[in-house]
């Protein structure tokens, strides 16, 4: 059996690698700083009594420390991780993104923790040149959240070279599914069910959307693998935002309009990830519907927010 920790742990991502680490023989340690992370996303672990919570900020190099004693492997996806966010605090995402993940790689390496998985972003690329992108592509984070993802994953290699931890770095597409909050889909889903405009910014957007659930399987591959990376961890499908919209409007039976809005220059345009390297060391395949997951994250934005499911 082994000790687990996660950082982010009541965050969108890491609630979904608890459901799916609980039902495991594995003891879990979870730390957050219940910045954007909700106790209500892990209650199920944590009245298991099988899992340990530790409030805490990966900013604190102490605290982290003392929540690696007897780890075998660490998840760490503890972030700023909203592209608007980074802007809004420059500080704050450099000293969580940046100075958080030293604290997390240097507290693990002095415990000896064995492997470590990095949760890292297609926003390293910035704007591609080509499509699609593959790992080994040019990469020119064009906002503070790219750039420090991309510092983050230096560190990474740096220490994966020099000390005992060995280190996994993936880079997600555009995650969503149920609890996410602050970005396109869930944005849209609430305006949605709410008859509010779903706004476009700058109309001609194509991106990789991925399941969070297919992240959470990448992740656990990734920590059995002794593979560095980086890997993609997308579908490899580009999905135009226009027809995001279409759908989300579908499955909501919403008549909101689609207004679109001036684009915003720190965002990315295009993204699709070339997915052959995480086929060949992760072993695993993207599902065949990347947004299969829009009605059940429609359902419960319709319950929220109207009080009763669809009919």
């Amino acid at each position: 059996m082994s000790r687990l920790l996660i950082t982010g742990a009541a965050g969108f991502l890491g609630s979904h690698l608890i459901d799916h680490l609980s039902s495991t023989e594995h003891e879990i340690v979870g730390v957050d700083n219940l910045r954007r992370g909700r106790c209500e996303y892990i209650e199920k672990a944590l009245g298991s009594g099988r899992m340990e919570f530790v409030t805490a900020d990966i900013r604190d190099y102490d605290a982290i420390k003392r929540s690696m004693a007897g780890v075998d492997t660490v998840f760490h996806l503890a972030a700023q991780s909203n592209v608007m966010g980074s802007l809004g605090d420059k500080d704050y995402s450099f000293e969580t993104n940046v100075g958080g993940t030293y604290n997390v790689l240097k507290a693990a390496s002095e415990a000896g923790v064995k492997r470590l998985v990095f949760s890292s972003s297609r926003e390293v690329y910035g704007e591609p040149v080509r499509l699609p992108v593959k790992e080994d592509d040019t990469l020119r984070p064009k906002n503070p959240y790219g750039a420090s993802k991309l510092a983050g994953e230096a560190y990474c290699r740096s220490f994966d070279a020099t000390s005992g931890l060995s280190c996994g770095v993936i880079r997600f597409g555009n995650l969503y599914g149920p609890r996410d909050r602050d970005r396109v889909i869930p944005i849209w889903l609430e305006n949605g069910v709410q008859g509010k405009d779903l706004v476009i910014y700058g109309g001609e957007q194509v991106l990789d959307f991925v399941p969070v659930q297919f992240a959470v399987s990448a992740l656990i591959a990734m920590a059995a693998s002794d593979a560095f990376g980086p890997i993609n961890v997308a579908t490899g499908v580009g999905i135009s935002l226009r027809d995001l919209a279409a759908r989300i409007l579908a499955v909501t039976g919403s008549t909101s309009r689609t207004v679109v809005e001036p684009a915003r220059a720190v965002e990315v345009v295009h993204f699709v990830a070339d997915i052959s390297r995480m086929k060949d060391c992760l072993g695993i395949e993207p599902p065949a519907d990347p947004l299969a997951g829009l009605a059940d994250m429609a359902t419960g934005h319709i319950v929220e927010f109207l009080g009763q499911p669809p009919t």
